[in-house]
Formats: C-alpha cells, structure tokens, sequence
C-alpha cells in the first residue's frame, strides 16, 4: 500500500510556510514544522524479515550499525522477550544477514550482533539522504514500524516513491503535524499512547496496582515483553519532554 497523496494534504497545508530557512549564522534550519509519519513497513527481504515472520514472542529493536568496511556493516539489535530459542533458530537461516552473534544478555532481553547480507533491503540511509530522521523503529507482526519525521510533505512523497521503486511495502498509521513545543510526547507511537492510556485507565500506575503487565499483555493482546519495551520507551519519552 502506497502513501495516498490526497492523504497529507491536510498536514501538508500546516506546514505550507515552514520551508528550509537560514539563521543568523547562516546555518540551514529545517527545524520548524514538519511531518511526523507512523509507517509499517514490509519486504521479503528487508532487514531481518525472515526472523521476525518466524518468531512471534518477540520484539526486536535495532540499537546502532557500523559500517566497518565499504561492504560490510554491522548491526546491534536487542531482543525482548522469552523466545530466544526460537529467534536463534530463525536468525542462523536467515538469508538477510550473516555471522550472527550473542553479545549480551538478560533476564527479560538478549543483544545480538548481526552483519547485513548483500540482498537485505534497508531504509536508513535513504531516509536520512532525503533528509528525514528516524524517531522510533520496532519489530512487527508484519514486518517494521517506524515513525520518521520529515521536514515537509514533498519528503515524505519522496521517501514513499523509494519504497515503491524497490517494492517495499508501505502502510500508513497516521500522519501529524510535529510540534516544536513538545517533541517528547508527539514522538509517542499509537501503540505506546493506547498502552499508557490502558495503563492510567486500570491503575497500573496505582499503589497497590489495579492490573499487572501480564494483564495488560492479554487485555491488548500482545506479548509481555511487548508490553514492558513500550512502557519503557514511552514513559522515557514523557520524561524527555517534561523534564529536558
């Protein structure tokens, strides 16, 4: 599914007048306005696709890649959840990268180091090269949710004909308008916002609690550890955004 055109025209008029500008110092700004897009993205062949198609009870976040030679980069990732068997498996015959590695672990999390294969598909680069920036990106059902934010609409069409050109999948969440007064609670996802507001709603915030995370993972139908990297992340953003 490809980026409606007709769908960012709203958006697009409240950033109609923030185009590139040149401060005082003569340093380029695209700070102003903006697009916030809530992607999924998805591809035979994009960056650990096969895994994540075979491991269910995990959620998979990139943490860093580094590219160590001209045709050879690595990649941190970090694993949540209680499947890590299963993930292995998966990983060994995945044809995207090659010499995975068990770098760390935890009670509730694994880091693995994974070296990207000549056939896995990314977008990273390509985003940042049409100028846009990575906020959030996480392990799905159906591939990657990413939320990336772009400094006006014509980037975002941009980055949606990439997706196209190579075939990869693109299924929009939601579009925003990024608010420069607070960042930190924009970047939330929908699925961190619909967690927190379950979270608040049955008194998980509560002392004593009012429900547990177990609960939380059966009432929103994902996984405990799907539940634990959200609480995490997203509260780390409130945080951010209050206290910075």
């Amino acid at each position: 599914m490809s980026i409606d055109i007709a769908d960012t025209e709203e958006v697009a008029d409240a950033v109609a007048d923030t185009d590139a500008d040149v401060d005082s110092r003569g340093i380029r700004s695209e700070a102003e306005g903006g697009i916030v897009a809530q992607l999924r993205l998805d591809h035979p062949n994009l960056f650990l696709r096969p895994t994540l198609g075979q491991t269910r009870d995990v959620t998979v976040e990139p943490d860093y890649w580094i590219t160590v030679e001209p045709d050879r980069t690595h990649v941190f990732v970090t694993v949540y959840g209680t499947a890590f068997e299963e993930f292995e498996t998966a990983l060994e015959t995945d044809s995207t990268v090659t010499d995975p590695v068990l770098v760390d672990r935890y009670p509730d999390r694994r880091v693995y180091r994974v070296t990207l294969a000549p056939r896995a598909v990314t977008f990273s680069a390509a985003t940042a090269e049409i100028g846009g920036r990575l906020l959030d990106l996480s392990s799905s059902r159906d591939g990657w949710l990413v939320q990336l934010r772009f400094p006006d609409r014509d980037r975002l069409v941009e980055f949606n004909d990439y997706c196209r050109d190579r075939e990869i999948s693109v299924t929009v969440d939601h579009l925003r308008v990024s608010d420069d007064e607070g960042d930190g609670v924009v970047a939330l996802t929908d699925k961190q916002q619909e967690l927190l507001t379950v979270a608040h709603e049955e008194g998980y915030f509560d002392v004593p609690r009012g429900i547990s995370q177990d609960e939380l993972a059966d009432r929103l139908d994902v996984s405990k550890s799907a539940v634990s990297q959200r609480l995490r992340r997203a509260i780390g953003e409130l945080c951010g955004a209050t206290l910075s």
